[in-house]
């Protein structure tokens, strides 16, 4: 027996920790973790692009259920990947991207639902034959410029969670209201304790237990309301065309297609982001096999009246706070949100999870995107270099847009769009700033294996270092009587 257990050992100690497969109870849970996390933003586009075209309640519900099952497709195929071209296999949760929200918005209210989706599929078509050659920037992402970028993200998207903690918008009645904030903080606290304390799988699931038991306590004080998993259906499959037709217009077709720039630069830093987390170095095909999922998906998707995907940057955040590192347990995510998109009144259970809740865990979810870079510019050399300047301008010219939201009103509304996301002005500007500052050194690739963040320690490690602590001091103790015998 005991021999037996020697190669299983082994295998396991050799597996890396994104490969790592576990038991199928914590793969679930933490799977689930991952989709609560991203569901807000996930039914956050069609949401408000279905009002925006007119669309009824009930015709938005049908449309975020084949948009979640779509998005659990998309995330399958990234994680574990078709080879060869298909899946940069990481842990990377797929879902409708935020920076084509207002656009869509635009062309929506002047040509309606059938135009957003023609755009739509010319873009993802545009992404794919961008692909091969924009994967190629590998090059000119060397620490200094990625620590930056990761760190940007991290506090860029922070007004997440500070929306969410406040009740979801800031114009509405009654934002920032003291109960409100009130819940986020119990949220976080409970979080924090759980992850202090606790051990194991229930360490892994903090945020989990931590959403779940906000809700509950928040429905001891409000009701939730259940009117929209009263009126959604038990069960729905994706039907092509059900809304609208595609059309093709010149004008909404390159307005979206020059969005996806955008969309394919926030992908590649999430990309990076991620693999730098789980210590797997990053190379242009795996950024390539991912960008050709993103296009591909986006491709499909304009066919079902949805929007474009890209690669969520909150749930990075969430790997680098639990430490679970495998590729898999966002393929069981994948496999959840389909579950979710067929059976929409799962859907629509998860809507009822309040947002001051849901921003009292992404505090410490999106700091840790920020924590990830900051250990990466931690490596970083700043001596006879400007590598210090570097990270200024990325960090300073990147937050402008979240600091001051109006900066840029006044330019004109295709440029509105780029200057819009702080991420794509951080990345510019950290390529454009390390190749004038620095000259030629972001041509040298490094090789240097990447250093995965530490994972919580288990209990069984505690446990030994106390053990350990305690045999030195006794050591120390008996040492002093051993010198007076002799």
């Amino acid at each position: 027996m005991k021999d037996s257990a020697i190669p299983a050992s082994n295998a396991t100690a050799s597996t890396e920790p994104v490969d790592e497969v576990l038991p199928i109870t914590q793969m679930v849970l933490y799977g689930l973790q991952h989709v609560l996390v991203m569901y807000a933003g996930a039914v956050a586009v069609p949401l408000v692009v279905g009002n925006a075209v007119g669309l009824p309640a009930e015709h938005i519900i049908l449309l975020i259920s084949a948009d979640l099952f779509i998005c659990g497709a998309a995330t399958i195929v990234q994680s574990l990947g078709i080879r060869p071209w298909l899946g940069c296999r990481l842990p990377l949760i797929q879902g409708c991207t935020f920076a084509a929200l207002i656009p869509m918005v635009l062309i929506g209210k002047e040509y309606g639902i059938g135009t957003i989706s023609g755009s739509v599929i010319v873009s993802g078509i545009f992404i794919l034959c961008c692909a091969p050659w924009i994967s190629r920037l590998i090059r000119f992402f060397p620490k200094v410029v990625m620590g930056g970028i990761v760190t940007l993200i991290g506090l860029s998207i922070m007004p997440v969670a500070g929306g969410w903690i406040g009740g979801g918008n800031s114009n509405m009645n009654g934002f920032g209201d003291l109960f409100s904030l009130l819940m986020a903080a119990i949220t976080l606290i409970i979080i924090l304790n759980l992850y202090t304390f606790a051990t194991g799988v229930v360490k892994n699931t903090a945020v989990l237990v931590g959403l779940i038991i906000g809700t509950i306590l928040w429905s001891f004080f409000k009701p939730l309301d259940f009117h929209l998993v009263n009126v959604t259906p038990w069960i729905h499959f994706p039907q092509l065309m059900q809304f609208a037709r595609p059309e093709f217009h010149i004008v909404p077709v390159a307005l979206l297609s020059m969005v996806m720039v955008v969309v394919m630069v926030e992908t590649m830093s999430s990309m990076m982001a991620t693999g730098d987390i789980v210590g797997k170095k990053v190379d242009s095909g795996m950024l390539r096999n991912g960008l050709n999922t993103c296009g591909l998906a986006t491709t499909i998707c304009g066919f079902f009246n949805l929007f474009p995907y890209a690669a969520f940057a909150q749930n990075v955040g969430l790997i680098g706070l639990t430490g679970v590192r495998s590729r898999f347990v966002v393929s069981v995510s994948g496999v959840i949100l389909i579950l979710m998109g067929v059976f929409s009144k799962l859907a629509a259970l998860v809507v009822l999870i309040p947002k001051p809740v849901l921003g009292g865990a992404g505090i410490v979810m999106f700091g840790m995107v920020a924590v990830s870079g900051i250990r990466t510019l931690g490596q970083v050399n700043y001596r006879n270099n400007n590598n210090g300047m570097v990270v200024a301008l990325t960090l300073g010219l990147g937050m402008m847009p979240v600091l001051v939201p109006n900066l840029f009103s006044q330019f004109p509304p295709m440029m509105q769009l780029f200057l819009h996301s702080g991420i794509t002005i951080g990345t510019l500007t950290a390529i454009v700033a390390n190749l004038t500052l620095n000259g030629s050194v972001p041509l040298r690739v490094s090789h240097d294996a990447l250093e995965p963040d530490p994972a919580p320690p288990s209990a069984a490690a505690r446990n030994m270092a106390v053990r350990t602590v305690r045999m030195c001091k006794v050591q120390r103790e008996q040492q002093p009587q051993q010198n007076v015998g002799k």
